[in-house]
């Protein structure tokens, strides 16, 4: 039984450090991450948690998470009954908004250590898994994980939200391709939430040691950063595969509709970008967060 990555217990732990630091109005609430990671004591005196250093990446891990749940509860409304989360790693949504899951099937994609891991914490905070939460481990190395959903039973013929956060710099630009080419194959009405590194060039000079500090880490982790795309690559890149329509959602854009006016002057880091990609004919429309 393997643990999480560093990555997924940072991202966890951002989560609650947001509500334990920021001032409300709190873009995101979950504390139910940090109780599945238990870090142990001392876990804000870490140098990825300094507030004075780490305050624009925090900001956009919430917004990203934000942002997906926003576009899940939309969908939802409109009928969508499905939500499938490649790379879970500690998402909380299926426990903590349960208003909304219980009228899904979720299914929450990751490799099977840590999601053993998962649903023993799971078990020990005396929270189980919800009859609509489907655990589907997948040895992405030696299986497919749409196999692995469709036993798990994902209907192909009705539509899901597919989000994909913190996913794509890892895998090679063949390998994300042949993921959207999948996504788009999804029954019409489908969304495709994925976040996307941007390039160096593309940053400020301020936002490219921010990049540089973060590649350094990840590659020192064993997981460096493979692929990166401008906005105008992702975008044909999703048409290529099939989706009927494509549209970049930008960090500005993240901020304006979650940071504007606060005044703790919070904003997330300006090197990654969310791709937001309908399948189908029958496709709900844009979402309201990419206008």
């Amino acid at each position: 039984m393997t643990a999480p990555d560093s990555t997924a217990v940072r991202t966890a732990l951002w989560r609650a450090l947001h509500v334990e630091v920021d001032p409300r109005p709190h873009v995101f609430t979950d504390e139910l991450g940090l109780r599945l990671a238990d870090p142990g004591a001392g876990w804000r005196d870490r140098d990825d948690m300094d507030p004075a250093t780490a305050g624009r990446y925090r900001a956009g891990m919430v917004a990203r998470a934000r942002f997906v749940e926003d576009l899940v509860v939309e969908q939802a409304g409109r009928g969508v009954g499905q939500y499938v989360i490649l790379g879970a790693g500690l998402d909380t949504f299926a426990l903590r908004r349960t208003e909304i899951a219980s009228r899904l099937r979720v299914f929450e994609v990751d490799r099977p250590g840590p999601q053993a891991w998962k649903r023993r914490r799971l078990a020990e905070l005396g929270l189980g898994v919800p009859e609509w939460l489907r655990l589907v481990p997948v040895d992405f190395e030696a299986a497919s994980w749409w196999d692995r959903l469709t036993e798990a039973g994902f209907a192909t013929d009705e539509p899901a939200v597919v989000a994909s956060t913190g996913v794509s710099m890892y895998l090679s630009k063949e390998a994300n391709a042949a993921t959207l080419r999948r996504i788009a194959g999804f029954a019409p009405g489908s969304t495709l939430a994925m976040t996307f590194m941007l390039p160096p060039e593309l940053l400020g000079e301020d936002e490219r040691a921010r990049h540089r500090a973060t590649a350094g880490k990840a590659k020192a982790a064993g997981t460096p950063f493979v692929s990166s795309f401008s906005p105008a690559e992702i975008l044909a890149l999703a048409r290529e595969a099939g989706f009927r329509e494509a549209v970049h959602v930008s960090g500005a854009e993240l901020d304006e509709r979650y940071f504007a006016g606060r005044a703790d002057g919070l904003r997330i880091a300006r090197g990654e970008a969310f791709l937001v990609a309908t399948a189908g004919a029958a496709a709900p429309g844009r979402p309201a967060a990419s206008s």
